[in-house]
Parts: C-alpha cells; structure tokens; sequence
C-alpha cells in the first residue's frame, strides 16, 4: 500500500479517501490515527484506533495506541486494559508487556510487574525500555545486583538510556557509593533524563558530611 502524500496534512486527507472507499480497513484507520497523534489532534486519534480495532481485532498495535492515549489522560486501569488486550490480540508482541509491567510498577504492584517485563524482554532481548522498568522493579524488590544486571544490558544497547543510568545511580546509593552516584545523575541529566530531586539533594547531602 503506496502513499503519494508529502506532508502530513497530505497524508491524512489521502487516508480518509481511502476509508471513504473501504471503510472496513483497520490498517487505514490504525495509520490515520498515528497521523491525528502525530498533529495532537488526540480525540480524532482515539476514535480511529477504536474503529481499527474494531474492523481488525487481531491489530495490537491499535490496542496500545488506545492504552498510550488513556495513559496521557493518567487512567493507569484503562492504559492496562487496552495493553492486556493486546496481548491476547499478539501474544509474541513484546511492547504491550512492557507497557503493563510499567503500569503495575506504578500502581506498587513489583511482582505483576516483574513477570510482564520479563515476558517482553524474552519475545524481545533488546527491548530497552523494558530492562530499564525491569531493572527498576528489582531495584524495589531490594534486589541490587538484578537492578545493576538489567539496567547495564540496556545501556550496552542503548547507553543515553537516562532511566538505566537513574537506576544505576540509586543502585550505587543504597551502596554508600555517592560519589559514584553523582556521577551517574551528571551522566543520566546529560540524556535529557531529570533524576528526582530529593534523590539529589540526598547525594548532596552524604558527600557534605
């Protein structure tokens, strides 16, 4: 399927034409609503993810679009759902796993989240995101060395991964080891990655003693 659009408005009329004459293309509607997201056009996106899903049902894609949307609304339960959804949609999808082990990292809920994100970095071994949240969630399992194991492999793929550094930094903290962790949050804020801020002042704080 050729497109012959130049600019993102382009796209997007040559799409609805396209739905026009098939109204029942999930891929269609899944790309429109990628195109509404990319112009913050949000509720015009979400209504086409649900038409995709509903023409194509087996389009996990559409089911993690629509789990993104609700969780920029901050509805952790509907960003679960719609990502559960799509791991019945394609169970060897690794993205929705991700996606729901980070969900329940934030509702405190580490053992679901451990088993998602472990289940995303086997169907992917160089899922990032995922060993960063999985390295995170050892981290508040109490589980150093598997914080500083996962969250090193993502830098190995990805080494401007802020959060992996973040989760180094604390690692190196509950150590003792400050100066290092200052380091590692001087490393992480060069990646655009903004370490919270008591975490900060209580690096500050050990080395002043």
């Amino acid at each position: 399927m050729e497109y012959i659009a130049q600019t993102p408005d382009e796209f997007i009329d040559e799409l609805k034409k396209r739905l026009s004459q098939n109204p029942g293309c999930g891929v269609s509607h899944y790309n429109l609503g990628t195109a509404y997201v990319a112009k913050g056009r949000l509720i015009e996106a979400e209504a086409e993810f649900h038409q995709a899903v509903e023409c194509s049902p087996s389009l996990a894609e559409g089911f993690v679009q629509l789990g993104g949307l609700a969780m920029n609304k901050g509805d952790l339960d509907g960003c679960l759902e719609w990502n559960e959804k799509a791991c019945q949609a394609r169970p060897l999808f690794a993205v929705p796993y991700g996606n729901t082990g980070f969900v329940h990292l934030q509702r405190g809920e580490v053992d679901k989240a451990e088993k998602a994100l472990r289940r995303a970095i086997k169907i992917d071994p160089k899922y990032v995101q995922a060993m960063a949240t999985l390295g995170s969630a050892l981290f508040m399992k109490g589980d150093l060395e598997g914080a500083e194991y996962h969250s090193t492999k993502a830098l190995e793929i990805e080494p401007m991964f802020g959060p992996a550094i973040n989760n180094l930094a604390l690692v190196a903290m509950e150590r003792g080891e400050f100066a290092k962790a200052k380091e590692l949050v001087e490393r992480a804020r060069k990646t655009g990655y903004e370490p919270h801020p008591d975490m900060v002042r209580e690096i500050e704080a050990a080395l002043a003693k």
